[in-house]
């Protein structure tokens, strides 16, 4: 049998995802909720992350000056449509 104990772990919790990320758990939530976030899998019922979704997520947004066109990652917030918008808007 192999000893696993040397290796990193391959998938992490929502808490570790988040701290390895530098967010709040709640904010990768929301990420999750919205489908903002990165790539998760559900393993008996627990959400866990690869850890190379969350390194390929994160690199989405990697930009090199301020002047660079904003990266890929999509705040942590609904991103409707625009006759859901204007529905909004109207109350």
């Amino acid at each position: 049998m192999t000893n696993l104990a040397g290796l990193p772990p391959r998938f992490l919790r929502t808490p570790e995802a988040a701290d390895f990320l530098g967010l709040s758990s709640r904010t990768l939530e929301k990420h999750r909720t919205y489908g903002t976030g990165p790539a998760y899998r559900k393993l008996g019922g627990r959400v866990v992350y690869a850890l190379d979704d969350l390194r390929a997520w994160a690199d989405r947004g990697a930009v090199t000056s301020t002047s660079d066109p904003r990266g890929s990652v999509l705040p942590a917030k609904r991103h409707g449509t625009a006759s859901a918008q204007a529905g909004r808007s109207r109350r």
